[in-house]
């Protein structure tokens, strides 16, 4: 595939027929498939780039990052510390937290990276919608990160706190803490993506939004039972992932419809 570009003033956006015109240059300039995986090869390269770029600002300011992912927690702890059960914790664990920390920072260069690759492929119509989707899910899996941070860690921790039996001091491994944390960010990162995932599946044809709807109750029960694996055993982190996919899965059926209506 190559990049279309309007060269002339019929190929203008505000032109009647810029849109055919766009479509058959893309079906008909196409790359061979050696030629993508060159592409992609080059885009991957780029991303792994831009992390290791970031890594070593990141790993500057890792204990720094880590007090403040810790912080809903300490604030539950009878001694306000924690502990490292294993002698290369308290390196690997602040390792483990740049990279990943990195990898979430870079999220948009990585999506700039995707739009790149497939964008010459696309039709004029898939690249108005294209573009806003991928801001918008950007937007949303921090979203959920923020969420999961500001909402959920301090009910659950409290919670936890408060059913600790007489006689038990509780106390976390710096490094199963981190696991913790970075399953449920993804947990809720991913769930924040519901929207978008509804609104491709219309906008793909695969289904409508009078079909979606009338799968609601399978839905639903779809939430609860994977916040029930993502999340610990504990009814309040299940229902605050659950609630929110359903909602979101309500606001994408909505997003469908005006966008098929359109």
């Amino acid at each position: 595939m190559t990049e279309i570009n309007p060269t002339n003033k019929d190929q203008a956006p505000n032109v009647p027929g810029t849109e055919e015109k766009h479509n058959t240059l893309v079906d008909k300039n196409e790359m061979p498939f050696l030629d993508h995986l060159l592409e992609l090869r080059q885009r991957l390269l780029r991303s792994v780039i831009a992390i290791g770029i970031l890594f070593f600002p990141v790993y500057y300011f890792a204990n720094d990052i880590y007090i403040f992912v810790a912080a809903p927690l300490l604030a539950h702890l009878p001694s306000g510390n924690m502990i490292a059960t294993e002698v290369a914790s308290p390196f690997l664990t602040p390792f483990k937290l740049a990279a990943f920390t990195s990898l979430y920072l870079a999220v948009p260069f990585l999506l700039h990276q995707v739009w790149g690759f497939v964008s010459p492929g696309l039709y004029l119509r898939e690249k108005k919608f294209a573009l806003p989707l991928l801001v918008s899910s950007t937007v949303l899996f921090y979203a959920g990160m923020a969420f999961a941070y500001y909402l959920v860690f301090p009910l659950v921790f409290e919670f936890f706190a408060s059913v600790a039996p007489d006689g038990v001091t509780m106390m976390t491994d710096i490094n199963r803490y981190l696991d913790f944390v970075l399953k449920m960010f993804l947990a809720f990162g991913i769930a924040f993506e519901i929207p978008v995932a509804t609104f491709l599946l219309v906008l793909s044809g695969l289904t409508t939004p009078q079909t979606m709807a009338r799968k609601r109750p399978y839905v639903i029960v779809g939430c609860f039972a994977g916040a029930m694996l993502l999340t610990p055993p504990d009814v309040i982190s299940q229902v605050l992932l659950a609630g929110p996919t359903w909602a979101l899965f309500e606001i994408g059926i909505i997003l469908a419809r005006l966008a098929t209506r359109n």
